[in-house]
């Protein structure tokens, strides 16, 4: 019976609406616009009228000087202590009330507590609550029993929400009764790794090989967003404004091997380095022969750069922090018909998301399995890392462990890290066989700042009563959209332009609802996704053709490549194949197409430099879906066919190339970008073609 409590409960959260949880929070001070009058109680009201209850997280509050804000402002969640509770919490450092309690200290606990976002226990499905609190930190969840029996919301693995008094609402919000006070961790995540001891081998080995010293960044304290002005723009016909980004955070995840996988699956006794550096040389001696005979290979040198232990610890770190697992693939939403990740096709392939490491020139692949054909041992709606099953390889992958520890802490600073069940590497396999595809990746997951700084999925995607006159308030009800300083991402150099982040919007003919803009006289460069090995590959661009674009030249480390890209001409014109482009978004049409006559198409468009939208790919309003192979708006580009060498950096330049001030302001659209090896572009036998998947 407690089993299927605890199922019902995780298939609850799992199907809750999502759709007021796509953001991060952001601001905390309230707008003019948010001054409400109610006759019903507010959240202040609540905390005051249960004195005998909350008088002491209420005096927290009050000290914090945010009553004012839960009196008229906003949507929270508020998980509210008891007094029993806070008294704990104070027990615990030496205190006797709240008195004790410096200002400061009454700030951070107020604000942890505090979510601009209203959440019911439904909504906390997932591993962390999908919009940070006013700390700017995010809330681990997981899913339990209380002492009686109850199927309870855990917080942080330890606080849980009172069963018989969770999803209170009130006029600005929603209030969560817990029966502990929440805590984050300070920490730098170099040292909750050192804290665990769990997990000692490896944390032996960040030591050893001073990677350690690779992950130290927090924030950039010279940055001030308030030296940017907002920027008015039109894109399309939507008159919008965008903010820069808050903050300049840096942060990392971790893949962690616990000592007991170690152990158990290659023998490496806890803290062997020794055992582990064999390891490490079994795995990337194969694929960097050339340092094999080199000083640094050596177990005396672990901390070389070429060092095969070195190589090994970085690969199992990413240069972006996440939360939760579900910032590791593109976010699940529930809206209308969709019931999955967004703007994919579950049924068809498995959501998926390409993350930078640590290792120079490498990706790591995560993926949600969805696809019931191709779940070999796997769990469905589990993530894994590095996995290939299909007709050509059956690859398992590493599970990623999603639980939440209650005597460990694995959420910090500057950093989150999750337990696997195997070794992660870029192992020979993985570079030849799991990475040997089209790779596919939104724009926002290319730069580390956009998932560091909480900017991926900004706001409510289902509404867009601010097109025409711009929300500009302190805090926009439906969310922001984001322009970046030049200097802001990493590996970009742009002049005479704006560069634009447009928040997700579940019409709009973009992957995943959100779209880059560039917006002048624009003359954009950025470090392009490593490929996993030498060779030739295509590079192409996924965007939506619209007449108010513009036209751009394409380069590839500084060498101008092909005919410029014309964002007006769409694929049944002239310029491609005319009316012999049928348009169906639903698309019934094509799937009626037989291979040879799908084969015959695509290499047709790809002599003229271009490919259908991607099958599994949809836009949608909350009633249909609209398929991108069937829309002639929604196509790919070959930017560049050529050799790419994969242990080198490589940059694509973007350059206006239309005729004086075209369309708005010439503007230019980024959607996602594809890295596809010649094992997979490279058909050219009659009947046969690249999968349009």
């Amino acid at each position: 019976m407690k089993k299927f409590k605890f199922n019902i409960l995780c298939l609850m959260g799992l199907a809750a609406l999502m759709v007021s949880s796509l953001g991060s929070c952001v601001s905390d001070d309230p707008d003019a616009e948010n001054f409400y009058t109610f006759t019903g109680e507010m959240a202040s009201d609540f905390l005051k009228n249960r004195a005998e209850e909350y008088s002491e997280f209420t005096e927290i509050v009050e000290r914090a000087g945010l009553m004012d804000l839960l009196s008229t402002y906003g949507h929270y969640t508020c998980f509210v202590p008891n007094n029993n509770a806070v008294n704990e919490y104070l027990k615990s450092r030496g205190m006797s009330s709240v008195s004790d309690l410096t200002n400061a200290d009454c700030d951070t606990i107020a604000r942890t507590h505090l979510v601009n976002n209203m959440y019911t226990t439904m909504d906390m499905g997932q591993d962390r609550l999908p919009t940070s609190n006013l700390l700017g930190r995010y809330i681990a969840t997981s899913t339990g029993f209380d002492e009686k029996d109850n199927p309870v919301v855990f917080l942080e693995g330890l606080s849980h929400i009172y069963f018989e008094l969770a999803d209170d609402s009130v006029e600005n919000g929603i209030m969560q009764p817990i029966d502990r006070v929440i805590e984050k961790s300070n920490n730098y995540i170099s040292d909750l790794l050192r804290d665990n001891p769990k997990i000692s081998t490896f944390y032996n080995a960040l030591v050893a090989t001073d990677v350690l010293s690779e992950v130290l960044k927090v924030e950039d304290e010279t940055y001030d967003k308030n030296a940017y002005p907002k920027y008015y723009y039109k894109s399309h016909i939507w008159s919008e404004v965008a903010w820069v980004p808050d903050t300049k955070k840096y942060g990392y995840t971790f893949f962690v091997e616990p000592d007991e996988v170690l152990e158990t699956k290659y023998g490496i006794a806890k803290g062997d380095m020794r055992a582990l550096y064999d390891l490490a040389c079994k795995l990337y001696d194969p694929v960097y022969p050339n340092d094999v005979n080199k000083e640094g290979h050596s177990f005396e040198n672990l901390k070389d750069s070429i060092n095969p232990l070195h190589r090994f610890v970085q690969y199992h770190i990413l240069n972006r922090y996440t939360a939760g697992t579900s910032d590791l693939t593109p976010m699940d939403v529930r809206i209308g018909i969709v019931n999955g990740a967004f703007g994919y096709e579950e049924t068809l392939v498995n959501p998926v998301d390409w993350h930078h490491t640590l290792l120079p020139h490498t990706m790591i692949k995560v993926e949600k399995l969805t696809v019931t054909n191709w779940i070999g041992n796997g769990t469905k709606g589990e993530r894994y890392i590095n996995r290939r099953y299909d007709n050509n390889y059956q690859i398992e992958g590493i599970h990623i462990d999603p639980s939440i520890e209650s005597d460990v802490v694995h959420d910090g600073l500057n950093g989150h890290y999750y337990y696997v069940d195997d070794v992660v590497a870029f192992s020979y396999d993985v570079q030849n066989k799991v990475q040997n595809m089209r790779i596919r990746m939104d724009f926002s997951t290319v730069f580390p700042e956009v998932i560091c700084n909480g900017l991926r999925f900004e706001g409510d995607p289902t509404k867009d009563d601010d097109a025409g006159t711009p929300d500009d308030s302190a805090t926009p009800k439906n969310g922001r959209n984001y322009y970046f300083p030049l200097g802001y991402l990493d590996g970009v150099t742009f002049s005479n332009c704006s560069v634009v982040l447009r928040r997700p919007h579940i019409n709009f003919w973009s992957w995943q609802g959100d779209e880059w803009n560039l917006f002048g006289d624009y003359d954009f460069t950025f470090r392009m996704p490593p490929v996993p090995y030498s060779g030739d590959w295509q590079v192409r661009l996924g965007f939506c053709a619209i007449e108010t674009r513009g036209v751009m030249q394409v380069y590839f480390d500084g060498v101008p490549q092909g005919i410029p890209l014309d964002m007006t001409k769409f694929l049944n014109s002239d310029l491609y194949i005319g009316d012999r482009f049928v348009i169906d978004e639903t698309p019934a049409k094509y799937d009626q197409m037989t291979v040879e006559e799908k084969a015959e198409e695509q290499k047709l468009l790809k002599n003229l430099g271009a490919y259908r939208g991607p099958r599994s790919i949809f836009h949608f309003s909350t009633s249909s879906k609209g398929y991108f192979c069937g829309n002639e708006r929604t196509y790919r580009r070959i930017m560049c066919q050529t050799y790419i060498d994969a242990n080198k950096d490589h940059y694509i330049r973007f350059r206006v190339a239309s005729d004086g001030k075209q369309g708005n302001n010439n503007e230019f659209m980024l959607d996602f970008l594809e890295l596809v090896p010649k094992s997979v572009y490279g058909v050219d036998s009659e009947g046969e073609m690249e999968d349009d998947l």
